[in-house]
């Protein structure tokens, strides 16, 4: 039995969905199965930024993520759809759940009346501002180009921001594992390409709502950016896109694998999660040292492993009289999320990550911009 707890403004996600993933990971008979969604497609071109088309620029990206996820051993790829064909927002969701799928990756393109510019990957949630909100409506407005679209999706109003708000429960028990994936996607793009930092989001996409899975919406750049938009049109572009995506749910899929192993054996290996991510040279923040934030607490506590779950490379220090402690250091920024969300495995659900400089703590997002620029 799954539980949910959810308030205003915390989602912790079940122990139990990670174990499930994981172990479909793992399992020999049933493959690890990834739904690979390119946006729009047949007389939905979707934005049409500089002259580009949205839907062809997006199945190209899909085509070649797949390709590369196809030549891994037990990983099973389904396509909503492989040619310009359009495709339902509700049957897209249905493709991945009649697929029993594990995974669901929607891949876009932006536009605005600016010259903005830059990469952002989204998960559902409610609207946390007018911007994330007008993303969302866009990419939803497609219903209205379905026959009997009042019936089919029971009087959803892509307009309506209340519209929103019985979207997000549904799919509350994949968050975390949502914002993961979405994390290692937004990470590799922005420090591999170089593309400008617009950082992962929630919002309310009827394509994410009714998929049973982890689901994210990459909209990869801006086809209305003259300079952004001619890279993404080039083949140059598209392959780049979708090597940094295929990396980055290989990544993911390989941390599944990692924290399954973990809760079958009790003993912590902080070794072999280390081993999830392979390090390169634009992961790595110089100067800087990310931990993951467990606990803070007035009370003084021994950092031993049995006070804190098997857990053995704990930290303590002590900061604005309270005592903080801290799992794992590392410069690599890929890494420290896997290890946030194998200490989340272990019993830390509300456990973040936090940076260092010189010995004092720095924002994180601040310092992931300052690469990025």
């Amino acid at each position: 039995m799954k539980t949910k707890l959810f308030s205003s403004f915390v989602l912790i996600i079940s122990i139990s969905l990670l174990s499930i993933s994981a172990l479909a990971a793992e399992n020999p008979i049933k493959p690890f199965v990834v739904v690979l969604d390119a946006g729009h497609g047949g007389h939905d071109h979707g934005n049409k930024g500089n002259g580009y088309k949205e839907s062809e620029i997006a199945l190209n990206i899909v085509l070649k993520v797949g390709a590369e996820l196809e030549k891994l051993p037990n990983i099973k790829v389904i396509y909503t759809r492989k040619t310009d064909v359009f495709i339902e927002l509700r049957e897209r969701a249905a493709i991945a759940n009649r697929a029993d799928a594990d995974l669901f990756v929607s891949v876009h393109c932006n536009a605005h009346s600016s010259n903005a510019y830059g990469t952002e990957t989204f998960v559902l949630g409610l609207h946390k501002s007018q911007a994330n909100f007008e993303v969302a409506k866009k990419e939803n407005e497609v219903i209205y180009l379905e026959d009997n679209y009042k019936e089919k999706y029971g009087g959803f109003d892509p307009n309506a921001p209340e519209s929103l708000i019985g979207m997000v429960l549904m799919q509350e028990e994949y968050l975390d594992q949502s914002i993961l994936l979405a994390s290692l996607v937004q990470n590799n793009i922005v420090n591999n390409l170089k593309q400008n930092d617009r950082s992962v989001k929630q919002a309310g996409f009827w394509v994410l709502h009714n998929t049973y899975m982890p689901s994210v919406l990459i909209e990869t750049g801006f086809l209305t950016n003259k300079t952004e938009g001619a890279y993404l049109n080039s083949a140059k572009g598209q392959t780049d896109m979708a090597r940094e995506i295929s990396n980055a749910i290989k990544t993911y899929i390989n941390s599944l694998s990692v924290a399954n192993d973990n809760i079958k054996d009790p003993e912590v290996k902080e070794l072999e999660v280390e081993k999830v991510v392979e390090t390169t040279k634009e992961d790595i923040y110089e100067g800087v040292t990310f931990k993951v934030q467990l606990a803070a607490s007035s009370k003084k506590q021994d950092p031993k492993p049995s006070n804190f779950k098997g857990l053995k490379n704990v930290t303590r220090e002590k900061e604005d009289g309270l005592f903080k402690y801290y799992y794992a250091e590392t410069s690599d920024y890929n890494k420290i999320q896997v290890m946030k969300t194998f200490v989340q495995q272990k019993g830390f659900p509300s456990a973040y990550i936090v940076a260092f400089k010189k010995g004092k703590k720095v924002n994180v997002q601040e310092v992931l911009k300052s690469k990025a620029n």
